[in-house]
């Protein structure tokens, strides 16, 4: 399988400029995988609600609507961050576009900062989608810290987990994430957005350095803090089957959950 994902960096309030921008990327590389930021066709930084309501959309919508348009045109697995609006809430979402043009969403459950004054709490858990018999999880940035969501991911099968990110905490991610790679011993794509964003007097750095790594943690390839492009690296996602740390030790069947508090 070839994995990979979209380092770029979305332009505040333009998501058919960012939209094409990812359309255009996508189109000239060839992967089964392509993983893109968090709220990439909307930007990020935000001055209210309102702001965001404006931008976000329904899914099944028009921007959505083209993405998996492309996906079914590409034969490939697209993940992007997305605002979306359901009723009256909105979600910082992932959504996951399959090659056959079925679209799978997940919630962000850990909101940072003053996301949570413009977004809704994630309602939906922790699904596992599989595409073409590979077990795919989703997670959106600040989730990374709360080592619970990635393990129940993994207990319910996945192999992959796509990350769309926002990181304004410089390095903390690129080493939490192959922790929980390794201690869940599965693949982990972080696809983090670079570049500096301002509206009004409200601005963020964000760090690039978008990674892939494997279940023993170990990067398989990773781009520049100030870097645009597409990375891709080829993995078996079969080998996130295997728990086994030594051939007496297995992460899921050690597990002491008797005693556990959790």
């Amino acid at each position: 399988m070839r994995a990979g994902f979209y380092q770029f960096a979305p332009a505040l309030g333009e998501p058919e400029q960012n939209l094409k921008k990812i359309t255009d990327a996508l189109s000239g590389c060839e992967a089964d995988l392509a993983v893109l930021p968090e709220l990439a066709l909307t930007g990020y930084v935000f001055n209210d609600r309102q702001e965001v309501l404006d931008l976000a959309e329904t899914v099944p919508g028009k921007s959505a609507e083209k993405l998996a348009e492309l996906a079914v045109k590409k034969k490939m697995t697209i993940v992007t961050g997305f605002a979306e609006k359901s009723g009256s809430a909105v979600y910082n979402s992932a959504l996951l576009f399959t090659p056959e043009g079925q679209i799978r969403t997940y919630r962000k459950n850990h909101l940072f900062h003053e996301e949570k004054l413009f977004f809704t709490p994630g309602d939906l858990g922790f699904p596992v989608f599989n595409v073409k018999g590979v077990k795919i999880g989703l997670l959106v940035c600040f989730d990374h810290l709360f080592p619970e969501a990635a393990r129940t991911l993994a207990l319910q099968g996945a192999q992959v987990i796509c990350h769309p990110s926002n990181l304004v905490l410089t390095g903390k991610a690129q080493v939490t994430t192959r922790s929980r790679s390794m201690e869940n011993r599965i693949f982990w794509i972080l696809a983090n957005r670079f570049g500096t964003e301002t509206n009004g007097d409200k601005s963020l750095t964000f760090s690039g350095c978008s990674q892939i790594t494997d279940p023993d943690g170990r990067i398989m390839v990773q781009a520049g803090g100030f870097e645009e492009g597409f990375f891709a690296v080829d993995i078996n996602p079969a080998l996130a089957d295997d728990k086994s740390v030594t051939p007496l030790c297995a992460l899921f069947q050690d597990r002491r959950t008797d005693i556990y508090l959790l």
